[in-house]
Formats: C-alpha cells, structure tokens, sequence
C-alpha cells in the first residue's frame, strides 16, 4: 500500500524540480518570482489536497463494512451503492474547493503588493500564478481518484501517470517557456501553464485507467451533481481538520525558515539544502501514512480493532527501519549526499553547517516522520480534529518557543532551531500515539468502530 504512493510522492516533487530547473534557465529574476509563485500555489495545494485525502479512509471503511455483512472478499449492494456515492461528493467538494483555492491564489497575486515585493518580481509572479491557479481543480479531481484507489487498496496504477508526466512536463515547460515544437513563447507563465495542462492530462490518463479496471469501474462514480448532501459534510468534517493540519505543518516549518535566515545568507542556505533532504525522504513517511491509515479504517471496519493495533506497529516500525538507513547514509556519506545540492566549490561556512545539520535531520526525520504516520493511524479511526487538535500543541504550544529558547535563549543559533523542531514533532508524535491507543483499548473498540462508521454516513 505505502510504496506506490511513496513513489507517487518522490514523483511529485520531480516535477517541481523540474520546473525549477527550467526557471533558473531562464534569468534570475524569473526563478526568483517563480519560485514565489510556486511555492505559494504549493502551499494552497497542499492545503486543498488536505479537504479530500480522507476520501481513502471513507472509502475503505465502507468497504471493509461491506466484507464484514456478505462475509467474503466482495462489497456487498448497499457498500457498492455508499462507495460510488462517496465519489460523488467528493468530486463536488474537490470542484468547490479548487475553484476557492484558485481565486485565492489570484487574490494572493495582487495582495503580493502589500508585503514590500520587488515590483518587477511581481509583473513576473501575478501571470505565473494566474496561470498556475485553474490546475488547481483537475489536480483536487485527480486526488479524489487517487484517494479512491487507494481506499480500495488498488494503488499502483498512478504511479506510471505521475511517471509519465514528468517528461511530458519537462516538454511543455519547454514548449511554452521557449517556443519548442512550434508553441508560442510565454516565457515563465508559460512554465505555469505547462503544469496546469500536465494535471489536467494527469486526470484524463488516471481516469481512463479506473474506467478500464473491471473491479473499480463498476464503482467509480464522477456525477458530482448527484452528490448527497450528508456525504458532503462527511467528506468536508474529516477534511477541513486535516487541511489544517498540513497548513499548520507548513507554518512551523516556514517559521524555522525565517528564523535560520536571521542568522545569516549561509545558515540560510545550509537550512535549505538539508531541509530539501529531509523533505524527499519525507515522501516515504506520507507514503506509510495514508496506506497504513487506510488499512486501518478497513480494519475497523470490519470489526477488527486488533488488526487495527497490528497494523500500527508495522508502520512504525518500517517507518523507523527506513528512517535508520536515511540517517546511516547522512553519516557514512554526508559529503556525496550534499553534493547534490552544493557545489564542488561552495562556501566552506555553508558546507560545514549543512553538515551540522545533517545529525539534526536525522532526529527530525524520526520524530516528524513518526507523527506523520500516527495523524494517519487516527484519521484511520474517523478521528481527524482530535489530530489537529494535538499538531497545534505540539508546533505551537512547544514546538515554536523550544526554537525560540534553543536558538536564542541558549545561544544554539541554527542548530536551536532544528532542536526545537525535534521537540515539537516529537511531542506531536507522542501524544497522537497516545490518543490512538486510548481509542483503540479493548472496552473502547466498539466506541472506535461507531466513530469510523459515523465519519462516513
């Protein structure tokens, strides 16, 4: 369950690479304001994905309820008729909330003015992410197909779409940044709407996929006008909680950003080439996170809150296994695995403090890819306010004040805040492992398998 949407995960993140590079091909100016653009429109995406990742979770519940009345590996009719009504409103919900996300971006684009913005950044940002802002809903419709499969433990079929795109982006980046193959030339904004057209053939080519799959066509569902008034707001109570949270997540991590730029251009720098490090292998904890999640839900589903526990050691142990290679490999061999990202001859001052960071991330790859994959254990369970409940404590309540008292308090500068960052994730992880085993006791399983069954009615 986890390796398919671990690749699809590292394959995403190809895909910014390689617009980034096309960018900083362009002039500097345009990777400065692309980077703006995109890294803005990946903070609203990321957002928006949030309201529809639970959709696997509904789905998988439904049919693990399903199983248990028919008593054999098939849905029965009434699971069938939930499953298909389930991707009803989602389609809905992810049309709404893409066409939100898209008139926020463009709003983001004008409102860039007031933060003091280099004006000729900005003449080169706002058609970015105007163009950026309309991928936005075929990139929700996709995650609701993606979210489907995986619910019905079918995975592996968007891993060689989101493959695929990846040269195809690079070709339209380049058709429409530079006029290759006869395009017109749009330069940066073109670069945008390359990615806009690569999500949109991304949906085509998955959909076309499930439509052919003999399990999965008969219950996949697209008529978001025929969608059901509760299982909108089911979709919407479990999903708005984690939409949250991701934007919560992408706060604290803003926050170290800002202040590691406080103490210099090479801290900096140091802070971004490690935190991309850890931000890659991260891809893998996601990947364990919604399988093992979904997994649960179907568990709990059919009745069975000891598979539930059992499924939850797994994934944090292979979590844990996984992580200790990563951090083996930053300690063998930290010189290659920079050199990835640095130059043969950068700044000795950066070189040296990326790799004082390096032991740092190896902490925090523990700790935040732990909490990671327990938020996706509770949402397994129905229960994705309590998560969100737990990252705000955990970020903001401890996290954001260990930065602040490591960094400047003890005078630990960098490495402080990459301290206070372990703190905070580690606590996150440790109280939401709490509340999932409070909620999956023994006298409490029956109250687990309500909550669950609730969440998707």
């Amino acid at each position: 369950m986890a390796s398919p949407i671990a690749g699809i995960q590292l394959a995403q993140v190809a895909l910014t690479t390689t617009d980034l590079v096309m960018m900083g091909s362009l002039s500097l100016r345009a990777i400065a304001a692309g980077g703006l653009a995109i890294t803005l429109y990946n903070q609203l995406r990321t957002m928006c994905v949030g309201v529809v990742t639970a959709v696997g979770n509904l789905v998988a519940g439904a049919a693990g309820r399903g199983e248990a009345r028919s008593g054999t590996r098939q849905l029965d009719e009434r699971a069938r008729e939930e499953v298909s009504q389930i991707g009803r409103s989602s389609f809905l919900v992810a049309t709404l909330v893409g066409l939100l996300g898209g008139v926020l971006l463009v709003a983001l684009s004008y409102a860039l003015t007031l933060f003091g913005q280099d004006s000729l950044v900005l003449e080169l940002a706002r058609p970015t992410m105007m163009a950026l802002a309309p991928g936005l809903i075929p990139m929700l419709w996709l995650n609701v197909l993606r979210q489907f499969a995986v619910g019905m433990r079918r995975p592996g079929s968007l891993l060689g779409v989101t493959c695929a795109s990846i040269a195809v982006n690079a070709g339209l980046d380049g058709g429409f940044a530079y006029g290759w193959f006869g395009f017109p030339v749009l330069g940066l904004p073109g670069i945008g709407l390359a990615t806009t057209v690569v999500q949109l053939l991304n949906f085509g080519a998955f959909l076309a996929i499930l439509r052919r799959d003999r399990i999965l066509s008969p219950l996949l569902s697209i008529q978001a006008w025929k969608a059901d008034a509760a299982t909108v707001r089911s979709v919407l109570r479990l999903g708005v909680p984690i939409s949250l949270t991701y934007g919560s997540e992408a706060g604290i991590t803003s926050v170290a950003t800002l202040m590691m730029g406080n103490f210099g251009p090479a801290a900096l720098a140091a802070q971004n080439v490690v935190n991309q490090l850890a931000y890659i292998v991260y891809q893998v904890n996601i990947g364990l996170s919604q399988g093992s999640s979904v997994l649960v839900s179907r568990a709990i589903g059919q009745g069975n809150g000891a598979e539930a526990r059992h499924i939850a050691r797994r994934a944090i142990s292979l979590g844990f296994a996984i992580m200790t290679v990563v951090g083996l490999a930053y300690i063998l061999i930290p010189l290659p695995i920079l050199r990835l990202f640095l130059e043969k001859d950068a700044d000795p001052t950066v070189e040296s403090m990326a790799r004082t960071l390096l032991f740092f991330a190896i902490a925090q790859q523990f700790l935040k890819g732990t909490q990671n994959i327990n938020i996706g254990l509770l949402r397994g369970l129905g229960n994705t306010r309590g998560g969100f409940r737990i990252t705000l404590v955990g970020y903001w309540v401890i996290g954001i004040p260990a930065m602040l008292l490591f960094a400047y308090g003890l005078h630990m500068r960098g490495p402080g805040v990459w301290t206070g960052l372990c703190a905070g994730f580690g606590a996150t992880a440790i109280l939401l492992l709490r509340r999932f085993r409070l909620e999956l006791r023994p006298e409490q399983s029956d109250d687990a398998r309500l909550q669950c069954g609730r969440s998707s009615h």
